[in-house]
């Protein structure tokens, strides 16, 4: 077999239909007609879950079309495979993506997107390009991420008098190997108006579209908030260069929600059925995230394990849909109730970590362990409940936190986002109640564009010890105030030592954290 027939049949698979690389019929390149009446790539495109040998690519056409994708190893497509992709149609609000496979590890990836008119398949829509890095196979160089949640949140959306969502731009200039979306990827439940009064008096001015000037509850309202997103140029440019790993937590549907969630006094809502909205809303989060399906059984399954070479494996963590109801979190003895991650994911995060062989296991969290996050007056929103002994949510971190020192896994740091502030807090027996766990850090950054809050009160249940944090002095502050925060990770490929820094809205550093690896045992 010739090496280019080797390589395309390697090339990579599409997740719907038959996959074969392929080659695009030579008429399909022509464009028979003006710019306007072919198809319009208007999101740009993305790309997600990229490791060795994988990349996701996502797309999106404004009308009926078919997607093809060529990718090269060169910026100038001198050498390139072209694979025919699945249909863009009416069905996922015209998205489409390819699961390229069989890539070389460590290797900049160039890659351009086109959608083939299917009511005249003469017809092409211009090409967009991006790039990504594949993760290295063996430890041949130091990784580079960041994190960070929060998009679009209290009506502070995209604003053109300070450039719109900024804080990508500075993102972006960081060259990341990839980047942590922490959840709250929308605000489904915020209206965005025209203006809305920041801090100080100041006059904050957002661009507009009809689905977000309401909370959304019909699934082309929540599919709207993604494509509001990405009417920011500093998030498409975001996207077309640094691949992402989502995760959800809980604005992706409405505030807080659980099983326990009730609608029913909130006028702004004529859907008061909350399965019916996550219904809506997951689906609009699958269609819209580059996100590789689990398998066509559990297609939106959240959590998995993204590897990137010796150096780290990723774990991303769904604190939101195996949850019990929100309620006092008083419960003594575990059940449904007292459900965060849930049996399956719990045993599935716990064999996953027991069988990782990398310097450094990740854990990417919706949400900080210790902080206190209430819901209303008697509710609690995350598993910490208050001082003392674990109970209700806390008994499955406890055993997560047992399990770990008990099979000696080391080198465990948690991410995470949700407060709309940024912290460092190092976790220790001699500090907490419950004492059978091995101290860790947990490093929280945020908002991306939200509105700023901040401290929350800690829990001693685990003894979290804040190192650092940075809020603004009052709540809601907008991002005019510059509180908003991402986090960076490095790994040196030498020393193996890991930095976790916490930087603001212009990529200015205000935190910085190294931590030496333990080393493996023989």
């Amino acid at each position: 077999m010739s090496d280019r027939r080797r390589f395309i049949k390697h090339a990579g698979s599409v997740l719907t239909g038959a996959g074969l690389a392929t080659t695009l019929p030579n008429y399909a390149w022509g464009i028979v007609r003006r710019d306007g009446a072919r198809p319009q790539i208007q999101q740009g495109l993305q790309f997600g879950d990229v490791n060795a040998n994988q990349g996701i690519v996502w797309s999106r056409s404004d009308r009926p079309a078919r997607m093809w994708v060529d990718y090269s190893y060169t910026p100038s497509f001198h050498q390139f495979e072209t694979l025919r992709g699945p249909y863009a149609l009416a069905t996922s609000d015209h998205t489409a993506r390819i699961d390229l496979q069989g890539l070389q590890p460590d290797r900049q990836v160039y890659v351009r997107v086109r959608f083939q008119d299917l009511s005249n398949e003469r017809v092409m829509s211009a090409p967009v390009q991006g790039s990504f890095t594949t993760a290295p196979h063996n430890n041949s160089r130091s990784l580079h991420f960041l994190w960070s949640g929060d998009t679009a949140g209290q009506g502070y959306g995209i604003n053109p008098d300070i450039g719109g969502m900024r804080i990508y731009r500075s993102m972006l200039n960081e060259s990341p190997d990839f980047f942590i979306h922490s959840g709250d990827t929308i605000y489904a439940d915020g209206p965005i108006s025209a203006t809305q009064t920041a801090e100080n008096g100041q006059v904050w001015r957002n661009i507009v579209t009809e689905d977000v000037s309401k909370v959304a509850e019909t699934l082309g309202e929540f599919r709207g908030r993604y494509k509001y997103n990405m009417l920011d140029e500093n998030v498409l440019a975001f996207n077309r260069s640094v691949p992402q790993i989502w995760q959800w937590d809980d604005h992706e549907v409405v505030n807080n929600w659980s099983s326990a969630k009730d609608l029913t006094e909130d006028s702004r809502f004529s859907e008061k059925n909350i399965p019916a909205l996550v219904a809506r809303a997951s689906t609009a989060f699958l269609e819209y995230s580059p996100m590789r399906p689990f398998s066509a059984v559990e297609q939106s399954r959240v959590y998995r394990k993204i590897s990137h070479g010796p150096l780290l494996d990723l774990f991303v963590i769904d604190m939101r849909s195996y949850r019990g109801p929100n309620s006092d979190n008083q419960q003594v003895k575990p059940g449904p109730e007292t459900a965060f991650l849930g049996h399956d994911q719990l045993h599935w995060l716990q064999q996953s970590l027991l069988q990782s062989t990398a310097t450094w296991k990740v854990i990417a969290a919706d949400m900080p362990i210790g902080l206190l996050v209430p819901d209303g007056d008697d509710k609690f929103e995350n598993l910490a409940n208050g001082d003392g002994e674990p109970v209700g949510r806390e008994l499955e971190m406890a055993q997560l936190l047992r399990f770990i020192k008990r099979n000696s896994i080391h080198n465990l740091v948690w991410l995470t986002a949700d407060v709309h502030y940024c912290a460092a807090h190092k976790y220790s027996p001699e500090n907490a109640v419950f004492k059978d766990f091995n101290p860790f850090w947990e490093f929280v950054a945020g908002p991306l564009n939200a509105g700023a809050f901040g401290p929350n009160k800690l829990d001693n249940t685990f003894g979290p010890e804040v190192v650092f944090h940075k809020y603004p002095p009052g709540p809601n502050y907008s991002p005019l105030s510059g509180f908003q925060f991402y986090g960076d990770i490095k790994i040196d490929q030498e020393s193996q030592q890991l930095t976790a820094s916490l930087k603001d809205i212009d990529g200015k550093e205000v935190f910085s954290q190294r931590l030496d690896p333990v080393p493996a045992l023989d």
